[in-house]
């Protein structure tokens, strides 16, 4: 089946599932931007549409209905996925809007929600950075919905750490993190260097290697 026919029929069939406002909404609400992250970005992660639900349904804060872009409501997990054209998110907000949005994503967060925002100008123009942030995202749940050089979900937490902590690891990091001996940590951290995601810093003698550093750009690898 390819994206068309797929799509068709994942509109179709949440459509046969709802009446009323929320019949309403999803086929007035999926629109172009909505479509060509689906194209752009779901179907190639997936090539699937299972467990996501289009213009979902959630109270706010207030006690008023509002429909989010995507809802990805697995076993998991609880993600809500919003596309954000700069027009409507920017460039006409008010400062009431603007303030409503961000206490609806803090409300939706203390809900049990993971909320994640992409640009319309990324899913149209960069697909490929969305497709990377999505996946890594996904697989702190799907450790196996990745498809990197990273084998294990102690390598992939190894590499976020990095991130978090934004300079070179030493091994103790990784011991302290990862509750695992100093050998160990010295081994998965050699072995990341191998598959290209880290290189070793040398101390001030040259002889030993006393830190690690992420490389620039690995992102586009994940």
């Amino acid at each position: 089946m390819n994206f068309e026919e797929a799509h068709t029929e994942f509109i179709q069939y949440h459509l046969q599932r709802r009446a009323g406002e929320r019949r309403d909404r999803l086929a007035r609400g999926h629109r172009e931007a909505e479509k060509l992250f689906c194209r752009n970005i779901w179907w190639p992660l997936h090539e699937n549409f299972n467990d996501l639900h289009p213009e979902f349904e959630v109270l706010d804060w207030r006690g008023l209905s509002y429909f989010c872009d995507f809802a990805w409501l697995s076993r998991h997990v609880k993600l809500i996925i919003e596309i954000k054209g700069f027009g409507p998110h920017v460039r006409d907000m008010d400062r009431r809007k603007y303030c409503n949005e961000l206490n609806r994503e803090t409300f939706l967060s203390a809900l049990g929600f993971q909320v994640i925002s992409f640009a319309y100008d990324d899913v149209a123009n960069r697909p490929e950075l969305c497709i990377t942030l999505l996946r890594m995202v996904l697989s702190r749940y799907h450790p196996d919905s990745s498809s990197v050089s990273v084998d294990s979900v102690a390598e992939r937490e190894i590499v976020r750490l990095a991130f978090m902590l934004a300079r070179a690891l030493r091994p103790i990091d990784v011991k302290t993190h990862l509750n695992i001996n100093q050998r160990t940590a010295v081994r998965m951290l050699k072995s990341l260097c191998d598959k290209g995601w880290f290189m070793p810093i040398t101390g001030s003698t040259g002889k030993h290697v006393v830190r690690y550093e992420l490389r620039r750009g690995i992102l586009q690898h994940w």
